[in-house]
This record gives structure tokens, C-alpha cells and sequence, in this order.
């Protein structure tokens, strides 16, 4: 009999879940008993699970138009908290956008060359906010990198001119893997400030209906990508938000799972991830005085089974 071998790739899905108290606190200890995790309803074996603290790779991309100063101003503000946040070992890129994206710094681990980077930021040339063609080209970037990725997304959330449609980047969302998006809303203030003084005028609530719509795109972004989406009512709020995200970002739990449908076909697969106790009942979390802790996990929401799902 001649020697011959047969190989057979299986596909393996990995999945990062992050434990957080109501508060945005990391819930550390968790073991891979207390995960179950089920694409399209059916529960899933993990094949590995482990807690890890991690640098952070991310795209800090910033709204820069000239539509409203108060949301340039917020932004710029923002971005400089951002950049304030981050460890030595972090490598941040800076892009900012309006009518198409401009790559302020590529991946850097200087701070100063971040906050040159916003200091461009000074004069918007249009008023027009692509959002979904600046996000599809970071996607892109980020898509040739390897490991775990981030976008931190200072906007609005409006769309006025992008050759994309919301379905088409929806799409590429859903395709795309390894990364995670964090929006901070940055019209959620103006938003509440403008219907609380004319929120009885028809023609300013139907406006505001844009605003609140793109809030509703930005939830969606980081439910997608597991994620979690900010609406900050006042700048002094920007500090705990980025705490928060590197707090997120830098503790995870990683599970793998071999998926029992291996066929890599280019559906989308749903996923949803529980907390057990030995029991198996729903896992109780309690505080250093006893008392019970409500919590939540944030993962994303699915991915598209095609090859290299990992």
C-alpha cells in the first residue's frame, strides 16, 4: 500500500465575549463551564477558552465636517481623550473624514504623533458626511491585518452623500472579521439640546429624525461587530467612556468552537452566548458584600461562514 495522507480543514470559529457589570466593570474568574454558546439556536462545544489582556490595535476614525461646529469641537475633544487613554504598547491609526476618508497617522504607538495628527483638525473643507464610505475603507485596511482589531468612531452617525447604501455596509460588517466598533455618538447631545428647547416645532423634530436614526446605525454597528455603542450627554462624560472601551478592549475571554454545520457556504450564522453555573441554571454574580450583580455580555452578534473564519 503506498503512503498517502488525508487532510481535512474544519473550520473554526473564534469568538471574544466580554463580561461587564452594568457599570462597564470587567468581571474577571469566569471559567469555560460557565460559557454555552449556540450559532443559529444550536449549542456549540468550545474547543478552547482563555482570558487575556491585550495591547490594543485600533482606528481612531473622527467626523470632520463643516455641518456644525459644536460637533467638529465635541469630536476634536474626544479624540484627544482618546489619545490620552492609551499605553505605550497600543498602536493607533488616525483617520478622519467628509466626503472621503484622509489617513491623518498611519499605526503608531507615539502619542505625539496622535495628537499631531488631530492637530490638523482645524478647518472643515465640506459639509458633506460619508460615513458608510469612510467606514467600508477602514474595514478594508483593517481586514489585511492580523489579530484583533478596533474602531473607535467619533460621529454623528449621519450619512448625506456616500456612494454606499446602509444595506451594503451592513454587509460588509457582517463579512468582515476580527474586528470590533465602538461608536460614540457626538449628535446625541446636540440632539437633546435642540428638542428640549424646540421640541414642539414640527419642522425641528422632523430634522432631528435624522439624528436619531443615525444613533439607531451606530447601536446596530456595535451590536454587529460585539461592540458597544456610547451616547455621552455632556464632554465630561468622554473620559469614563474610553476608560471604558480600553477596559473592553484590553480584557476579554476568548472561546473557539468547531461549528457543528462546518459547511463554509456564506451564510450568516446568528450566535448567542449564556452564562451557567454548575447547575446550569443562569450564572448569579455577586459583589464583595454579597449582594447580586447584574450584568452583561457584549460579543458580536454573528459572522459570515465562508473560509478563513477565524
Amino acid at each position: 500500500m503506498p503512503d498517502y495522507s488525508i487532510q481535512v480543514n474544519v473550520p473554526l470559529v473564534t469568538l471574544d465575549v466580554m463580561a461587564l457589570t452594568k457599570e462597564g466593570q470587567f468581571i474577571p474568574g469566569l471559567k469555560e463551564g460557565n460559557f454555552q454558546v449556540y450559532e443559529n439556536g444550536i449549542e456549540q462545544k468550545i474547543s478552547s477558552f482563555s482570558q487575556s489582556q491585550a495591547p490594543i490595535t485600533a482606528v481612531l476614525l473622527v467626523e470632520f465636517a463643516a455641518t456644525n461646529y459644536s460637533f467638529m469641537y465635541d469630536a476634536l475633544n474626544a479624540s484627544y481623550y482618546f489619545a490620552n487613554s492609551l499605553k505605550p504598547q497600543d498602536w493607533v491609526a488616525v483617520v478622519s473624514y467628509d466626503m472621503r476618508p484622509y489617513i491623518l497617522v498611519d499605526f503608531t504607538q507615539d502619542k505625539r504623533a496622535i495628537f499631531g495628527a488631530l492637530n490638523q483638525l482645524r478647518i472643515p473643507g465640506f459639509s458633506e458626511t460619508n460615513l458608510f464610505d469612510a467606514l467600508y475603507d477602514t474595514l478594508d485596511r483593517l481586514d489585511r491585518l492580523p489579530g484583533r482589531k478596533a474602531i473607535v468612531l467619533v460621529s454623528t452617525g449621519r450619512d448625506t452623500f456616500s456612494k454606499l447604501t446602509l444595506d451594503q455596509i451592513m454587509q460588509k460588517i457582517k463579512a468582515t472579521k476580527d474586528v470590533t466598533i465602538f461608536p460614540i455618538s457626538i449628535g446625541f447631545m446636540w440632539r437633546e439640546y435642540v428638542e428640549s428647547h424646540y421640541g414642539m416645532n414640527p419642522d425641528v423634530s422632523a430634522a432631528m429624525m435624522d439624528y436619531l436614526q443615525a444613533d439607531n446605525q451606530m447601536r446596530t454597528f456595535a451590536k454587529l461587530t460585539g461592540g458597544k455603542a456610547y451616547f455621552p450627554r455632556f464632554e465630561g462624560e468622554f473620559p469614563d467612556v474610553y476608560r471604558d472601551i480600553g477596559n473592553a478592549l484590553r480584557n476579554q475571554y476568548t472561546l473557539a468552537y468547531h461549528p457543528t454545520d462546518p459547511k463554509l457556504d456564506g451564510t450568516y450564522r446568528k450566535l448567542k452566548v449564556d452564562l451557567v453555573g454548575q447547575d446550569g441554571k443562569p450564572l448569579k454574580i455577586h459583589n464583595q458584600k454579597g449582594k447580586e450583580v447584574k450584568y452583561q455580555l457584549v460579543y458580536r452578534d454573528g459572522y459570515t461562514a465562508k473560509h478563513q473564519v477565524e
